[in-house]
C-alpha cells in the first residue's frame, strides 16, 4: 500500500455516492467502501538561502489524471497532475516563489487569505503567460491558519480551478505550537480539500452550461480522487477542510450524527473550541474541525441539504437539496491515544466596538456590487493605510452569494444586527451572505500602500466573480495618489 503521506495520483476509483432531491434515502457510504486511501498533499520542498528566505518552485503546467475509476481526464496541477503541493511557513520568515506557468492559458497565483503586498497578491493583474515565470516574495505577518492558494484570471478563474489548480497553504506559529493540538501532517493533521466535478462519458471534465451558481458538479472529489476513505491510527484526527469547489456549499456533519469540535475557521484558531453536529462551508472557506473515532469503526464525512435557504428561489437548482458521502473514516482497531482538547486556544482582541457605524456599504445581486459589475481599468475605493473599517454587506439577490476580501481577515460583528453565532466568531476572509441578510464586517488595512496595484474583493463562487461580481480598491499612504496601472503580457481587460 502507498503511504499516505505521498500525493496518490492516477488511481482507480469508483465515484461517490450521490443522492439529489428530497424524499430520497440518505447514502449508507461510499461504493465498494472507499477503494483507495486518501491521497495527502506532499509537503513541497523549500531551501533557506544564506539571505534567510525561504523559497519555493511552482509549476502549472497539463497533464492527466485518474480521478475516476478507468478514466484517464485531462487536469491541471502544479508540480503534480492536479491540485498542488502544501506550502507551509512560519511567522516572520520572508518567503520566495519562483512560478512558471506551462498551461496553454495566461493564468496567475492568489494567495487566499495571506497579508501580502498588492503587487504580490496574484489576482487579475499579476498575470503569468505561458512559459513565462513570476517571482513574488514577502513575510509572513499573520497568525497561524490553514490558507490556500489558486488561480484569479479575469473571467477564467472557475475553469482554472475546475481543472485542478489548488492548494493549501499553511502557517505555524509559536502560539499554535505551544496547543496540545493533532499536528503530526497527514498522520493526525489531515488537509481535506472538497470539490465537485462533472464528468463526460469519457472522463473529460464537463465545462459545458454552467447554471446561475456556476459548474455545479455530481461527483465528490477529495483531494483529487473520487471515492476516498481515510485510515486513522490516532483517537482524534484534525481535518483542515477547504471548500474548493466554484459554488456548490457544504452542509458538513458525521454520519451517526455525533458532535465534532471546530477549533479555527479561515484566518487561525478560535479563542475556544466550539462543539457542533453540521457545519455549512462557501466555497472559498476553510475550518479545522477535530473529530474522536473509536476503535475499529468506520464513519463517513457527509453533506446534509443546506438548511439556511430563505430567499432562495431555486434552491434544488442550485444543489441545496443535495445529500451525499465525502470521505469514509476508517479508525483501526487500536488507536494511539490523543490528548484532550485545550479549553482555551487563542485569544483574539476585537477590531473596533459592536456599535461602530459602517464605513462602506456593499450590496450584492445578480452578477454585481453595488449595481457595477467589474472593469480592470476602473479603481472602486481608496482606503487610507492603519486604519479598520467595518463594512455592511448585503445580499439583495434570491441567490446564493459570499464576500470575500483580499489582504484582510476580518471579523464579524453582526448579522442582521445579532452577534454570529460561535462558529462565526474568528477571524474570516470569506462569509456567506444568506440572501436577504446583512453582514457587518470590521477588518484593518496595514502595511502594505501601492498606488498602483489594487486588492481584489468579490463574492466567491467563482462564476459570479467571472462574470463581474467583484472590485477592486488601493491601499494607498498619506498623501499618495492613484497611478496609472500598468498592461501585462496574458492580461485582458473586460
Amino acid at each position: 500500500m502507498a503511504s499516505r503521506r505521498g500525493f496518490l495520483t492516477g488511481l482507480a476509483l469508483a465515484p461517490v455516492a450521490f443522492a439529489v432531491g428530497c424524499g430520497l434515502p440518505e447514502p449508507t457510504g461510499i461504493p465498494g467502501g472507499g477503494s483507495r486511501p486518501l491521497p495527502i498533499p506532499p509537503l513541497a520542498p523549500s531551501t533557506v538561502g544564506d539571505d534567510g528566505v525561504r523559497r519555493f518552485t511552482l509549476r502549472a503546467h497539463s497533464a492527466t489524471t485518474e480521478i475516476l475509476r478507468g478514466k484517464h481526464t485531462p487536469t491541471w496541477g502544479y508540480n503534480g497532475s492536479v491540485l498542488g503541493p502544501t506550502l507551509r511557513a512560519r511567522v516572520g520568515e520572508q518567503v520566495g516563489f519562483t512560478i512558471t506557468n506551462d498551461t496553454p492559458e495566461p493564468t496567475s497565483v492568489h494567495w487566499h487569505g495571506m497579508h501580502v503586498p498588492a503587487e504580490f497578491d496574484g489576482g487579475p493583474h499579476q498575470m503569468i503567460a505561458p512559459g513565462a515565470q513570476w517571482a513574488p516574495h514577502w513575510t509572513i505577518r499573520q497568525q497561524a491558519a490553514t490558507l490556500w492558494y489558486h488561480p484569479h484570471p479575469h473571467g477564467a478563474t472557475e475553469k482554472h480551478v475546475y481543472r485542478g489548480l489548488a492548494g493549501f497553504f499553511l502557517i505555524d506559529d509559536e502560539s499554535a505550537d505551544t496547543l496540545d493540538l493533532p499536528k503530526d501532517y497527514g498522520v493526525d493533521d489531515i488537509p481535506l480539500v472538497i470539490q465537485d466535478r462533472r464528468f463526460a462519458a469519457n472522463g473529460t471534465l464537463d465545462e459545458s452550461d454552467p447554471t446561475d451558481i456556476g459548474l455545479l458538479g455530481d461527483t465528490i472529489v477529495t483531494n483529487g480522487i473520487a471515492g476516498a476513505h481515510l485510515d486513522l491510527s490516532t483517537e482524534r484526527v484534525r481535518l483542515r477542510i477547504l471548500n474548493g469547489s466554484s459554488g456548490r456549499l457544504y452542509n458538513l456533519a458525521l454520519a451517526d450524527g455525533r458532535t465534532f469540535d471546530l477549533i479555527a475557521t479561515d484566518g487561525g484558531l478560535l479563542t475556544e473550541p466550539v462543539a457542533l453536529q453540521q457545519i455549512q462551508l462557501s466555497p472559498g472557506e476553510r475550518v479545522e474541525l477535530v473529530l474522536t473515532m473509536r476503535p475499529g469503526e468506520k464513519l463517513a464525512l457527509r453533506s446534509l441539504p443546506i438548511t439556511e435557504r430563505a430567499g432562495i428561489d431555486r434552491a434544488t437548482e442550485f444543489g441545496f437539496d443535495d445529500t451525499f458521502d465525502i470521505l469514509e473514516l476508517r479508525a483501526a482497531r487500536a488507536l494511539r491515544r490523543s490528548a484532550a482538547l485545550p479549553a482555551a486556544l487563542v485569544p483574539i482582541r476585537p477590531l473596533t466596538a459592536v456599535s461602530t457605524e459602517p464605513t462602506r456599504t456593499f450590496d450584492l445581486q445578480w452578477f454585481m456590487i453595488n449595481g457595477r459589475r467589474m472593469d480592470m481599468n476602473r479603481i472602486d475605493m481608496t482606503i487610507p493605510v492603519d486604519t479598520t473599517e467595518v463594512w455592511s454587506v448585503r445580499n439583495n439577490d434570491n441567490w446564493p452569494h459570499n464576500f470575500h476580501v483580499h489582504d484582510v481577515q476580518f471579523q464579524i460583528l453582526a448579522i442582521n444586527g445579532t452577534p454570529p453565532p460561535p462558529a462565526l466568531a474568528g477571524w474570516k476572509d470569506t462569509v456567506y451572505t444568506g440572501s436577504g441578510s446583512t453582514y457587518t464586517l470590521a477588518m484593518r488595512f496595514t502595511e502594505y500602500t501601492d498606488p498602483t496595484y489594487p486588492y481584489m474583493y468579490h463574492c466567491h463562487l467563482l462564476h459570479h466573480e467571472d462574470q463581474g461580481m467583484m472590485g477592486q480598491f488601493l491601499m494607498l499612504a498619506p498623501g499618495q495618489q492613484p497611478a496609472p496601472m500598468p498592461m501585462m503580457a496574458g492580461h485582458e481587460t473586460s
